[in-house]
């Protein structure tokens, strides 16, 4: 049998922290005898880490880690179909083929995340209003399931296991290879357009007036801002740049980024440093120092600031964060977004890393997160009972307003609130017990949720 080594997990907000029995598979043949032994009573995949609770923990069970299952199989230029394993990242994927002109069609706000773990949390982007979550991208994947049966699931071949795995956190069995279209860009960069709001009527107004134009769209908006200025925000706007259009100094090697360095955060801060009042302090410059204007950003910067900072979660310090995203529809959004703003402002929680975006129309996804409205998400440092109490007045204001919070960054859900927010999770059981009627795939988050019980 394989070996484990019993280790302390956590999530990208290391809250909670749990032990795992983990594995480190480098074969199919390897995760097949992992899946269809008895060795452990359950088992969940891990990818490289950056769900934020407990999507990828379980505790005292099996915990197979999918850095190893990272081979690119197959490419066609003419199409921009990628045929790879599921532990290919979305990092290996820009380094081989942004040089050859192709760009991930969605990427979330981390470019270190694998492609099978992009799947499972149907992750979305800025384009999400133009174009969706990655599964628009997804021709097929192979699917090891409970029984030990490889699947080829595709919306025309097992569409019920496709849908249910698109979103469905890892429950459904194995992704061992994905088929993903990549799209064709000219160079490196964005055009950005950065536009100041003074408030959230104006935010809103924006979107919908802009959203049209550009391919990606988001906004930085200051959650501690209160009274006139509640939701005041730094909208950025972009659409990929062509090489005419380029400064000078970046024509020559459009498609390469040229030697960008990046930081670590070498420890765990101190409680302090993230309080009230120096976040409000951050939020401050940031929005005082945005101007509006045309700016050319390279795809790292305008899409993943957070990367450039090795370890930045140990900006929260060893108790850990939260990071609360919730999408809410587009009838109440406007509604729903108040009452969470004033929520956070009142409550003083210090967010600096607070981003609101569009969504387009939701998808067949059993488990998927988005639906057309609006989404707001937020990070929140770990105070113990008193941020568990406020998480719950933020569920209760999202449910109110028909929306829902993501998996992929939940930590502190509660099961009833959960059921209310996934009204299709009863058709996901449904084909979890066909595709694993032995329940061999579970997570901490799973049965803390309710989508599974006991293992």
């Amino acid at each position: 049998m394989a070996r484990f080594r019993v280790e302390q997990l956590g999530g990208w907000g290391n809250y909670p922290v749990l032990s795992g029995n983990v594995y480190r598979p480098e074969k199919i043949s390897e995760v097949r005898e992992l899946v269809t032994g008895n060795e452990q009573s359950s088992l969940i995949t891990r990818g490289l880490g950056r769900s934020y609770g407990d999507a990828a923990l379980n505790e005292k069970s099996g915990v197979m880690l999918y850095e190893r299952l990272n081979r690119m199989l197959d490419f066609n230029p003419a199409s921009g179909w990628l045929r790879c394993e599921a532990g290919v990242s979305i990092q290996e994927i820009l380094d081989v083929f942004v040089p050859r002109g192709f760009f991930p069609p969605v990427t979330p706000g981390t470019k270190f995340v694998t492609l099978g773990g992009a799947i499972a949390a149907d992750v979305h982007g800025k384009n999400h209003h133009r174009d969706g979550c990655i599964s628009e991208f997804v021709d097929e994947f192979q699917l090891l399931t409970g029984r030990g049966q490889v699947l080829v699931c595709s919306r025309a071949q097992n569409a019920d296991a496709f849908w249910a795995t698109i979103g469905g956190m890892g429950l459904t069995g194995v992704i061992l290879t994905a088929k993903l279209r990549l799209i064709p860009v000219a160079s490196a960069y964005l055009a950005v357009d950065y536009k100041k709001t003074r408030n959230l009527d104006q935010t809103l107004e924006a979107f919908g007036e802009g959203d049209a134009a550009y391919p990606y769209s988001v906004a930085w908006i200051d959650c501690l801002a209160s009274g006139a200025s509640l939701g005041r925000s730094v909208l950025m706007r972009g659409n990929h740049a062509g090489v005419a259009e380029l400064p000078e100094k970046f024509r020559r090697n459009a498609l390469n980024l040229q030697g960008k360095k990046t930081k670590s955060m070498p420890c765990n801060m101190p409680g302090f440093a993230l309080s009230h009042w120096t976040v409000k302090a951050f939020n401050s410059v940031f929005y005082w120092r945005h101007n509006d204007g045309r700016k050319f950003v390279d795809y790292d910067s305008f899409f993943y600031p957070l990367d450039s900072i090795g370890n930045w979660n140990r900006m929260y310090g060893k108790r850990g964060f939260v990071q609360y995203q919730a999408a809410l529809p587009r009838e109440t959004s406007r509604t729903g977004l108040i009452a969470m703003l004033e929520e956070l402002s009142r409550s003083g929680r210090a967010s600096f890393l607070a981003v609101l975006k569009t969504f387009g129309p939701e998808n067949r996804g059993l488990l998927s997160f988005p639906r057309a409205g609006q989404t707001l998400a937020i990070d929140l440092p770990n105070t113990g009972q008193s941020m568990r109490e406020s998480l719950a007045r933020l569920d209760a204001i999202v449910v109110k307003n028909g929306g829902r919070v993501y998996l992929a960054k939940d930590a502190c859900l509660d099961r009833p609130t959960f059921e209310a927010m996934y009204p299709r999770l009863n058709e996901f059981k449904q084909v979890k017990s066909r595709l694993d009627p032995n329940n061999r795939f579970s997570s901490s988050q799973a049965r803390r949720l309710g989508i599974m019980e006991g293992r």
